[in-house]
């Protein structure tokens, strides 16, 4: 089925597709306290939120002059697979609204290819997106560049004027942008409710929705929602 304005829609993953971001955040907060690292949720979330793991460590050697060790990565993400096994769920609704969205979808991460496909396959969510997942890994920026974006289009064979892309991170939406796609926020995931309302109400430039039946009305009803 053709929709009248688009015809792809491009899915970020951590606290879009799946309520990630809160147990990320406490996972590397822990891990970067012995380095003397003394961070808040809040400025996780000002400062790391939709990064790769890659730019958000080259962040703190720069900005804190912290040498973390080479290990770090590694330890990190094996800490985080396990905190995921036992506490990862997918965001409430969206599994009903993949199984009856009329356009073609995809997944567009910053995550590692590995972490997207556990994650997913923890959720219960690998099945709605098989050959169709994309990572951080594929181009040479990473968000809030638009080379993510502009690649998948490239694949998918979709213009970039006719995909619609569902994020929750200010460097997502800024790539999304910076690619000429139409961009929706997704304000539903735990780590937008949990901190500061400042940083869940920072960004009031593009359409936002609070749950995925909010966002099956604005597709049906070619019309901005705001749950503000």
């Amino acid at each position: 089925m053709e929709h009248p304005d688009f015809d792809l829609v491009i899915f970020d993953c951590d606290g879009v597709l799946i309520d990630s971001e809160s147990i990320s955040a406490r996972i590397l907060i822990t891990l970067l306290k012995p380095f003397g690292l003394d961070f808040d949720l809040v400025h996780m979330q000002r400062h790391f939120l939709g990064r790769s793991f890659p730019t958000v460590a080259a962040k703190i050697r720069h900005e804190y002059d912290i040498d973390l060790p080479a290990d770090f990565e590694l330890s990190y993400r094996r800490t985080l697979l396990e905190a995921f096994q036992l506490e990862l769920k997918a965001t409430e609704g969206i599994e009903g609204i993949l199984a009856i969205l009329p356009i073609r979808y995809c997944v567009a991460s910053s995550s590692s290819p590995e972490r997207v496909a556990r994650s997913l396959c923890i959720t219960g969510l690998s099945k709605y997106f098989q050959d169709s997942i994309f990572t951080a890994s594929e181009v040479k920026h990473g968000k809030p560049a638009p080379d993510i974006f502009l690649h998948v289009a490239a694949c998918c064979t979709v213009a970039p004027d006719r995909c619609l892309v569902i994020e929750d991170s200010r460097s997502g939406i800024e790539a999304a942008q910076a690619a000429g796609m139409t961009v929706w926020r997704y304000i539903g995931g735990s780590h937008l409710s949990d901190i500061h309302p400042s940083i869940a109400h920072e960004i009031t430039t593009v359409p936002s929705f609070g749950s995925w039946s909010n966002f099956s009305d604005m597709l049906h009803a070619g019309r901005e929602i705001s749950d503000w």
